[in-house]
């Protein structure tokens, strides 16, 4: 893997904000009960807007790991001191996952008591991409060619296709691919039973992980368009035209395996990359190539602290829900307390709760321009 071009993607910095701004507004409605369609997630198969996010994050894990790597390689760092980088982040990434889902560490209601550990989540988002970010960097220090990565992100998501229609389950029979009865499913019980975000199931599992590599590796093969000496308008054009392709065969695949962010299914991988590469491409379009950055602070400012702001806007999330306040009809969250007096005057229930995650997202972009404007970025 060789470097062609050091200067710093904007158009980058830009998709990775507007990707997290999304991730935010979708986690932090006013009110779970009042939602728009496109903010929630597909039942299961199909999907919205919602179901893109995290796709896109690993995507954009892997065209910045062209960018970091390539750095790395250009000042002639050792493997092996790359790879020391690559488990510190791993595990420091997995860590703060798991923290993430035992904060605050005690609980409130009905009584007091410390978090039962026994039946703590192992996996999660940040899990996942801890573990993808690993394995597509093992594969991209070793076999660094756009071929070679190619084979491999469609090797990984073919060889899931076949393990979850060719397993059988017990009580399902092959290719069941329903929440109960999916081979991934079955596995995550088996290897963590009790450890799952739900009894049976995990849309963060062990195997459905595996697929998801593939979309961290169609990211560094996106990497690879942009380091390419061609001109910026022949590189957006390849991004364009590669991210159809990935659309059509993600939409024919669907026919046979289909599009699901809860199995991570191969034609949501294909499909998801190729709606992530074309979002990219506008925006390398627009910023990299046409220079219409009016727009883009924000959500470079955004950009710039990913990692920070969704880990810190989550953990706020969950004291918002968690310390009650005195009403007249006993007790009500932060969080409960200012929809129903304050925001649900001001609109209908499903606006109100918009008003509230829209608000949050602005809250977060003040801190994070605070943190900005002095320079600081926290990375991991």
């Amino acid at each position: 893997m060789t470097v062609q071009r050091s200067e710093r993607l904007v158009s980058l910095d830009v998709f990775r904000g507007l990707t997290i701004a999304g991730m935010i507004l979708v986690n932090n409605p006013g009110s779970w009960r009042h939602i728009y369609t496109p903010l929630e997630h597909a039942e299961w198969n199909g999907w919205t807007p919602t179901d893109l996010i995290f796709p896109f994050f690993l995507f954009i894990v892997g065209v910045a790991m062209t960018f970091s790597f390539g750095k790395l390689q250009a000042l002639e760092t050792p493997k092996l001191d790359i790879y020391k980088k690559v488990v510190k982040r791993t595990v420091i990434l997995f860590a703060v996952g798991l923290f993430m889902h035992i904060f605050p560490f005690i609980r409130w209601e009905p009584h007091f008591h410390w978090f039962d550990f026994s039946h703590m989540r192992i996996m999660g988002v940040l899990q996942r991409i801890a573990v993808c970010y690993l394995f597509a960097s093992i594969i991209l220090l070793e076999y660094k060619k756009p071929a070679s990565i190619g084979i491999w992100a469609f090797g990984l998501i073919a060889l899931y296709w076949v393990l979850m229609k060719s397993i059988p389950v017990p009580g399902h029979g092959a290719g069941n691919l329903t929440m109960e009865g999916n081979f991934a499913s079955y596995l995550d019980n088996v290897i963590m039973p009790g450890h799952l975000w739900k009894t049976h199931w995990d849309p963060e599992g062990l195997l459905s992980t595996v697929p998801a590599i593939g979309t961290v590796l169609f990211g560094i093969l996106t990497g690879f368009i942009l380091h390419s000496d061609r001109p910026k308008e022949g590189r957006a054009i390849s991004l364009f035209f590669y991210g159809n392709i990935l659309l059509v065969l993600g939409m024919i695949v669907d026919h046979w395996f289909p599009i699901n962010k809860g199995l991570w299914s191969t034609s949501y991988v294909l499909f998801t990359a190729g709606f992530a590469m074309n979002l990219l491409a506008m925006c390398f379009w627009l910023i990299d190539i046409k220079k219409i950055t009016w727009w883009t602070k924000p959500f470079v400012v955004y950009g710039m602290n990913a990692i920070a702001v969704f880990v810190l806007s989550g953990l706020l999330a969950k004291l918002m829900y968690m310390i009650n306040v005195p009403v007249s009809t006993g007790s009500e969250s932060i969080q409960e307390w200012i929809y129903n007096h304050i925001l649900i005057h001001l609109a209908s229930p499903i606006n109100a709760s918009l008003i509230w995650a829209i608000l949050y997202i602005l809250f977060w972009l003040w801190m994070m321009w605070i943190l900005y404007k002095r320079k600081i970025f926290i990375k991991i």
